[in-house]
């Protein structure tokens, strides 16, 4: 890649590179990939709606695989609980990954997706203490949970993690630090599932000058977000922000694609 086009692709781009560089920061430091902003920002842009799944998908990856580690140190994962959901979610996302489907019935999936993501987000308000009484949930339904989420993140192009905590909150399934460590897991490995599933889909493009871009930006926001953006803002602020940012673009494309 050659200055002048790397020069062209900033300053063409500055504005996409600087809005995942902030989601990146934001998402990472509550666990999850900001997988539905990524769309959300992407699908505003004009840019392929092939290429905007993977896309997505592979920031997703860059940004929680370092939670993942990080969690893993601290030894939050229960994997009698976790298997069962990631397992069952795998092959059910890499196959919502590989369907053919429409422009006009990804962006009406898109929008109804992004408005539900920003409903969880803006109720999700409860903490679940190391106090409280959990519920063992049953292999069955752990793994009919992260078979569903998996299927509908797959074909959207999202890790699914957006809905799988508010679902394991609702259902008392652990405390909050451990939901958190699962949801950046489940997003971590449907993504990538996913993802192997549009590479095997006819339709399968992504546009690598600026993506490479993209990836490079949310890593350096995902590292600085695990970090130190908890410092500043709490999980409920950034919840309320970023469920108004998607809940705008899910009724725009709605309404562009509905009537």
């Amino acid at each position: 890649m050659d200055l002048d086009l790397i020069i062209n692709i900033l300053i063409s781009n500055w504005h996409i590179i600087l809005f995942f560089f902030l989601v990146a920061i934001l998402y990472s430091s509550v666990g999850f990939g900001g997988g539905s902003s990524y769309l959300a920002i992407l699908a505003l842009t004009g840019i392929v709606y092939t290429q905007i799944r993977s896309t997505a998908l592979l920031c997703n990856i860059v940004v929680v695989i370092g939670n993942v580690f990080l969690f893993q140190k601290q030894k939050l994962y229960q994997w009698n609980k976790v298997l069962p959901l990631i397992i069952f979610s795998i092959p059910f996302s890499f196959l919502g990954g590989y369907l053919r489907i429409s422009q006009t019935f990804f962006f009406i999936l898109l929008g109804i997706t992004l408005v539900f993501a920003s409903i969880t987000m803006w109720i999700s308000k409860r903490k679940n203490s190391d106090e409280d009484n959990y519920e063992n949930l049953s292999i069955l339904k752990n793994s009919s949970y992260g078979g569903f989420i998996g299927f509908i993140s797959g074909m959207v192009g999202i890790g699914g993690g957006i809905f799988l905590a508010p679902l394991l909150h609702i259902t008392k399934w652990d405390n909050s630090k451990k939901i958190a460590a699962t949801a950046s897991i489940f997003i971590l490995v449907n993504s990538i599932s996913g993802l192997f599933g549009q590479y095997y889909n006819p339709d399968f493009s992504i546009d690598w000058n600026l993506t490479s871009f993209l990836l490079i930006t949310v890593f350096i926001g995902g590292q600085i977000g695990s970090r130190i953006s908890n410092q500043y803002f709490s999980s409920i602020q950034l919840k309320k922000a970023t469920a108004i940012l998607i809940a705008f673009v899910g009724l725009r494309i709605l309404i562009k694609y509905l009537f």
